[in-house]
């Protein structure tokens, strides 16, 4: 397990030389909150990390409810029964094994590790909504890599936790963009264009840091967001040219 910290929040990263999944630290007046969940053996690098650091654990806070982002939960909720699981409202139908889409959501399937049904035996605390707020974080909707995909903002920095709404691992994208040197968050992706529409979203927010769930953290992120926007918007239109011109 490798750590950094920067500003209020410290990345702990598994298996950083192949396949990196990095879960959070953000560190409060009265404790740590933990965001994602990482892989099923991580429960020891995060309490590890939390003992460095000097604070409990006093929330659990989840991106999304992937296999690398929640593997870790359930021994974490046995460990800490008192301390909150916090999910969206709409992934926390994932995390029981619910990969069924609501009319109004775009009908492109979901993919990626969802757990089968009665596999997860933590219940959320709490349903998260956009503008919702978790200590000093603001959640935040960001539907696109899955429907109830949040990000997560500091409010006193402007840190912003996004999950897998980025990827830096390889290269700079927005989820659901394939990046060659590692193309596994576009292959989870559910759709590209909410993927797309959550970007601009985040990019307003003006982040002083970006986390994401694989890769480095970057610092003065603005820029290269735009351009991973750039790039998003490039090969959506010609992928619709391209099937407009087939059709």
């Amino acid at each position: 397990m490798r750590i950094i910290n920067k500003q209020t929040v410290y990345q702990l990263t598994f298996l950083p030389r192949f396949f990196p999944v990095n879960c959070y630290l953000v560190e409060e007046e009265d404790g740590l909150t933990v965001i994602d969940a990482a892989l099923p053996y991580s429960v020891k690098g995060i309490f590890k990390a939390a003992a460095q650091i000097g604070k409990p654990i006093t929330r659990i806070v989840l991106t999304h409810a992937h296999g690398d982002h929640i593997g870790a939960l359930d021994a974490l909720k046995a460990a800490l029964p008192e301390v909150p699981v916090f999910i969206s409202a709409r992934d926390a139908r994932l995390l029981a094994g619910d990969r069924s889409l609501d009319a109004n959501e775009m009908q492109t399937p979901i993919r990626g590790g969802v757990p089968k049904a009665g596999s997860i035996k933590t219940k959320p605390d709490v349903l998260l909504h956009d503008g919702d707020r978790v200590g000093s974080l603001l959640a935040i909707e960001v539907p696109g890599h899955t429907p109830g995909s949040m990000a997560f903002l500091d409010i006193r920095n402007r840190a912003l936790i996004a999950g897998d709404a980025f990827q830096t691992r390889g290269g700079m994208a927005v989820t659901g963009q394939v990046v060659p040197l590692f193309p596994f968050p576009a292959m989870a992706t559910w759709n590209k264009e909410a993927s797309l529409d959550s970007a601009r979203k985040m990019h307003s927010l003006n982040p002083s840091l970006l986390a994401v769930g694989h890769g480095l953290m970057l610092e003065n992120p603005q820029a290269r967001i735009a351009l991973a926007i750039q790039a998003a918007e490039r090969k959506l239109k010609l992928n619709s040219e391209r099937a407009e011109n087939n059709g």
